[in-house]
């Protein structure tokens, strides 16, 4: 009987290190999606994605090796911080995401859990862009547009995809930058989004004999657009993950081939 409660103790030591380990593992998940509407005249454009990164402080591994790949532009996808994360910590990590290129950010729940005007003040300090509500447009020489929109938070009740719609003006490639995911039940077909970037469930962050309440981020093609959802950088409530490693993303963007559509 001592030697059965030796081993368990033992066993769930191992699990809770391995746990914690799987908590600061560095992922980058390297993505290339076509669309048929993507604008040719764009050649391919880079995405760096990061979200819920809450109190870790981006690798130096993560900056360099995004650095060395020169993405068009850097998204935060929300919940950069929570309640008890100092500001310095924030600031590092702002600075070195502007290092690997111009950096977008949506607000996140746990973003309203600290003094969000100060967040405000140092999003603006770092030259971070912050999309609330609002959308920006880049164009090619031959006038093709790729818009990138974002919206504030939905558990918040702040979110306005009509106002982001309507800064986004008509045509275009639209990519939707949404911390909460279920933002996709405000979206039709018609509106044209053709991608939605999101976090917030963190993949479930541990699954109990492969059951968690959500389920794990993937790329997922609706009728009405197609949507990432990231496992998410960091972690909130315990500092542990199981099956849901954490991981940021690399997206290049693509007119899809006519060849593989036929």
């Amino acid at each position: 009987m001592i030697y059965l409660i030796a081993l368990s103790l033992i066993g769930g030591a191992c699990l809770l290190m391995f746990m914690l380990r799987e908590a600061f593992a560095d992922r980058i998940e390297y993505k290339e999606l076509s669309f048929p509407e993507f604008p040719e005249s764009l050649g391919e454009v880079k995405l760096f994605f990061i979200s819920d990164i809450h109190r870790r402080t981006v690798s130096d591994t993560i900056i360099e090796e995004i650095k060395e790949k020169k993405p068009d532009l850097v998204i935060i996808g929300g919940d950069l911080m929570e309640k008890g994360v100092p500001f310095d910590r924030v600031k590092k990590n702002l600075i070195g995401l502007k290092e690997c290129g111009p950096v977008y950010f949506v607000w996140g729940n746990n973003d309203y859990e600290v003094d969000y005007h100060q967040l405000d003040a140092l999003l603006l300090e770092c030259g971070t862009k912050i999309l609330d509500n609002t959308a920006l447009s880049f164009e090619s020489n031959e006038g093709e547009r790729f818009v990138l929109m974002g919206t504030d938070d939905l558990s918040q009740g702040r979110d306005r995809l009509d106002l982001a719609l309507e800064d986004a003006g008509s045509g275009g490639f639209r990519v939707l930058v949404s911390h909460d995911p279920r933002i996709i039940n405000s979206i039709k077909k018609e509106q044209n989004i053709h991608l939605v970037l999101s976090g917030h469930t963190h993949g479930g962050q541990i699954h109990i004999f492969g059951y968690s309440p959500y389920e794990k981020g993937r790329i997922k093609v609706l009728p009405q657009t197609t949507i990432l959802i990231s496992n998410g950088y960091g972690t909130t409530g315990v500092p542990l993950r199981l099956g849901a490693k954490p991981e940021t993303h690399f997206i290049t963007l693509k007119k899809a081939d006519k060849k593989a559509l036929n």
